[in-house]
């Protein structure tokens, strides 16, 4: 809590953070050095597998369970498995994570186990429906669960505009309402979808859509999604201005109402977070790059205690 990385040992970044069987899990990626030149599309972000670590308290020692899934062992993947996410449903653990497929698009995949530290078992194909990155998976109180994700630039979310992958596909005109997250239900078995995909509407205080060119607020990767007294909390990274920010509704599937900003740049090009409750207190959990002295594609994991007001507004605290 005093700023310091969570872990020091690996490169560690997209932490995903849950309460499980009593501990706090932490579901990062695993940032390595590649070598390869850095840029806007984000090849330098090339990991191959994922460690997960857990914690008793936070401040606490934190411990790292090992690799839980390794690129080799996902048979559809061809190269960049970036940030995941976990879920719990029906007694078994499930880890939800992007990367290429064999002609270079980027889908999301599902692997399974029946532990939270795994290792995990990835299944054969990714999710039909799926594409881009960042998933975030949310189990509602009444027991079902959907799937986020999306990001835009290395993410291919704007080749995705028309809902079918287009290679020339851009980002809209400034003018324009900017390109959505997206959302939908899955199955029982939380290993597919049930519905449709959609786009997720994020509005200003006047209740029209954000801009394309609305840059400070706008989204550009990074969902997640957690619920308290009712109101669904909607967070992400607006990207190329590197602010984290959240937005609220009452609908897990939008819209969503912009609140506010909760995180400014941090050291490194990149802000990816999650959300977690864990004994009467609620924290987040965030990445920079301050292990590695700046090195953007090396990143390390930390956490900050936040709290609301009576408005239910989110306050960083320290």
């Amino acid at each position: 809590m005093s700023g310091k990385p969570l872990i020091t040992h690996l490169y560690t970044a997209d932490p995903s953070a849950h309460q499980f069987e009593g501990r706090i899990y932490v579901y990062p990626s695993h940032d390595r050095d590649s070598g390869i030149p850095a840029n806007d599309l984000g090849d330098q972000y090339d990991m191959v597998d994922y460690h997960v670590f857990s914690l008793g308290a936070v401040g606490g020692e934190v411990t790292d369970h090992g690799v839980a899934l390794e690129l080799k062992d996902v048979p559809w993947a061809s190269k960049q498995l970036w940030a995941p996410d976990a879920a719990h449903k029906n007694g078994r653990y499930y880890l939800y994570f992007p990367a290429r497929d064999k002609q270079g698009i980027f889908r999301i995949g599902v692997a399974v186990s029946d532990r939270p530290a795994g290792p995990f078992k990835a299944e054969p194909e990714p999710i039909p429906g799926t594409y881009s990155i960042d998933p975030c998976s949310f189990v509602d109180a009444d027991g079902q669960a959907y799937l986020y994700f999306g990001g835009i630039w290395g993410g291919m979310l704007q080749k995705w505009r028309t809902g079918k992958f287009d290679p020339d596909g851009q980002e809209p005109a400034d003018h324009e309402p900017a390109i959505g997250p997206r959302v939908a239900l899955l199955s029982e078995d939380m290993k597919s979808l049930t519905g449709d995909v959609t786009e997720i509407q994020i509005l200003d205080e006047q209740g029209r859509p954000l801009r394309a060119g609305d840059h400070g607020r706008r989204y550009f990767e990074a969902p997640w999604m957690h619920q308290r007294n009712g109101v669904y909390y909607f967070s992400y990274s607006t990207g190329n201005t590197h602010y984290l920010v959240y937005a609220t509704g009452m609908n897990p599937r939008g819209p969503f109402t912009y609140r506010g900003r909760l995180l400014e740049p941090v050291l490194g090009w990149t802000t990816h977070h999650s959300f977690v409750e864990f004994e009467g207190r609620s924290y987040l959990f965030y990445h920079d790059a301050s292990l590695s002295g700046g090195v953007d594609h090396l990143r390390s994991v930390k956490v900050k205690e936040i709290a609301y007001d009576k408005d239910g507004r989110i306050r960083v605290l320290g």
